[in-house]
């Protein structure tokens, strides 16, 4: 009996939709369209850039340990493979300069869309080197695609020559 007295003089609920509305409202206001791009942009450039710095031993110095991978472990799976990598001190190093410079271009949002499409590039080889790895690569290509086709957001370097270099007058 309290209970419904309490109730009553707490005034009317809420209806279910008001509430959902509420709370779709405050995920939106979390989740804007150019905070989750600034987001899928680094956590696109984080496993390539850790994988990166592994490989440089100084300033445009490749470590043994990355010729060496490139030259005995990493393999192409196609069609009548495993075959060995072609030139493997030159394949080390671009994969490390990739690994390097797209990741920093994404998280500055610098050429966003070409930075994604370099690490997509780079996913479908690393896929073809590791296929038993689909399942993180798939969502490394997902992101790359979404930065493509989404672009970098308003945080982002390529949102400011936009607005102030290429087109002043919009």
């Amino acid at each position: 009996m309290i209970t419904e007295q309490r109730i009553a003089a707490a005034g009317p609920l809420p209806s279910l939709g008001a509430l959902a509305d509420k709370g779709n409202d405050l995920v939106r206001a979390i989740a804007t369209p150019s905070m989750v791009q600034l987001v899928l942009r680094l956590a696109l450039a984080v496993p390539f850039w850790r994988s990166g710095i592994l490989k440089w031993a100084g300033f445009l110095k490749l470590n043994d340990t990355a010729v060496a991978l490139f030259s005995d472990e990493f393999m192409l799976h196609l069609p009548g493979g495993p075959y060995h990598f072609p030139v493997p001190a030159a394949m080390a190093f671009l994969s490390g300069c990739g690994e390097i410079m797209f990741p920093i271009l994404l998280a500055l949002g610098l050429g966003t869309r070409f930075a994604a499409l370099g690490l997509l590039f780079m996913t479908v080889i690393v896929e073809l080197t590791v296929p038993d790895g689909w399942p993180i690569h798939i969502t490394w290509a997902a992101m790359a695609l979404a930065i493509m086709a989404y672009g970098p957001g308003r945080i982002s370097i390529d949102h400011l020559l936009c607005r102030f270099v290429i087109h002043p007058d919009r």
